[in-house]
């Protein structure tokens, strides 16, 4: 059953009652509140342009722990050819626009830039991109809570570049001590760089850091 949110009450309905797909519910806002109370129960928007706000909640989940980042050695043979260089919150608002418009297909609407920049703005948005040789190669972006860094979109310029940047991220992450990063749907790519599946019952554990 899909639920409708009013947009005066800031609640959700309980994640086990999502679709099969993850469908949860419609409607509401992007107000920074709302954000952040989904993201603390593993619930994120997810729309095309025109539609009415939707928020997903999958019962499996796609992480990556810090700890078990995998860099390949023809990336390490990269990282040494090149001079690489990894920052975060340099441009959150232009980092996350390359994540738009670098895509074919992308659910980021200008609601949403307007929503995450307000994240940013507050502390709980972050991003991070990696330079190769002087030049822009990549970057990503994503939510903070707590010890855990709920991964939004990332996009390339140069060869490797989102690679990098969540190569970089991780070991960031992993010096700070934090639980997981999501990336909420399993892809090959993101297998290969370490990934795995996890029911929603441990992802809430990760984030509550039980």
């Amino acid at each position: 059953m899909v639920f409708r949110l009013d947009e005066k009450e800031i609640v959700f309905p309980h994640p086990s009652l999502a679709e099969e797909d993850g469908f949860l519910a419609v409607g509401g806002d992007l107000s920074p509140a709302r954000l952040l109370l989904a993201y603390s129960n593993g619930i994120f928007p997810w729309y095309n342009e025109g539609d009415p706000i939707q928020w997903w909640c999958p019962k499996e989940r796609y992480i990556i722990r810090p700890e078990n980042i995998h860099v390949s050695h023809s990336m390490i043979k990269f990282m040494k050819k090149h001079d690489i260089r990894i920052e975060y919150n340099r441009d959150f608002a232009a980092t996350m626009h390359s994540c738009r418009v670098k895509r074919e297909k992308t659910w980021i609407t200008d609601d949403m830039e307007t929503a995450y920049l307000r994240l940013h703005k507050l502390g709980y948005a972050q991003s991070v991109e990696s330079w190769i040789d002087g030049q822009l190669a990549g970057g990503l972006y994503g939510v903070t809570i707590g010890k855990c860094f709920f991964g939004e979109s990332m996009y390339t310029n140069l060869e490797n570049g989102s690679k990098l940047a969540l190569i970089g991220l991780a070991k960031r992450l992993k010096a700070e001590q934090y639980r997981m990063i999501d990336c909420q749907f399993h892809t090959d790519h993101l297998e290969r760089m370490g990934g795995e599946t996890v029911s929603y019952e441990e992802y809430m554990k990760l984030i509550r850091g039980e």
